[in-house]
């Protein structure tokens, strides 16, 4: 029973979790190069005591080498001076310190070898990783900003159909207004209609008369002539002066 209710939790806190970093894909990449990092620098602790181990056999082999030759030329120059004891013993040491430095010598080859591989293997790994953790920024960025497109796109669309509905507050304005402008034209119309032109008309044109009437009066009071008076006037001048002959002759 307990452990059933504890299966439970588990997969209701794995869910939470996998919510988590589906939401905070960011964090979860950060944590894996901390955790690349840190396998890096053990790998490359392992490493330097390989090398270390490399660099022992290499000083060892040296040295033996110098052995090598300093027991050759005893045992040569024993043999040669006639003591045959110590050129058999020096021959003897030779002889173990030879098969002693072929396998240190094998040793050593092996240790460089695995060492070469070893760095290889940690570039190509790290390399490998690195691609793979650009890749996965790149897809991340590419995530944020379609994922922040998608929502523009949402939130564009509930917005043209909730502009566009019938209850809408910009509808029901819109409406209203045209409603209003309407009834305001139809007012203006009416009263345009119902307005007795003629009146305004008879009253305009007894107010230029008397306009006329008093600049008349004004210009033959001070002795100016008006421009429309002088080109009224030549016409009757002429015909009273084409009159006058006729009634000479009568």
């Amino acid at each position: 029973m307990f452990s059933r209710l504890a299966n439970v939790f588990k997969g209701i806190f794995s869910l939470f979790i996998k919510d988590m970093e589906r939401k905070n894909p960011e964090a979860l990449l950060e944590l894996e190069q901390e955790n690349l990092r840190k396998q890096i620098a053990n790998f490359n602790q392992g490493l330097a005591a390989h090398a270390g181990l490399a660099e022992r056999l290499m000083s060892q082999v040296r040295k033996q080498e110098t052995e090598e030759r300093e027991l050759h030329a005893r045992t040569t120059a024993h043999l040669r001076a006639g003591n045959k004891s110590a050129a058999a013993q020096n021959a003897l040491r030779l002889q173990s310190l030879a098969r002693e430095l072929e396998e240190n010598r094998r040793q050593l080859a092996q240790a460089e070898e695995t060492y070469q591989n070893l760095t290889k293997a940690r570039e190509v790994a790290v390399n490998a990783a690195r691609s793979k953790i650009e890749a996965l920024k790149g897809a991340i960025n590419d995530m944020r900003m379609k994922t922040a497109m998608a929502e523009m796109n949402e939130m564009a669309a509930g917005m043209v159909s909730t502009i566009g509905g019938s209850g809408d507050t910009l509808s029901r304005l819109h409406e209203m207004v045209e409603e209003e402008r309407t009834k305001a034209a139809g007012r203006a119309r009416m009263a345009r209609d119902s307005m007795d032109m003629s009146e305004v008309n008879i009253k305009e044109a007894e107010m230029d008369a008397l306009a006329d009437q008093a600049l008349a009066e004004f210009a033959a009071k001070e002795g100016i002539a008006l421009p429309g008076a002088e080109a009224s006037v030549a016409p009757e001048a002429n015909r009273s002066m084409g009159s006058n002959p006729q009634s000479e002759s009568q």
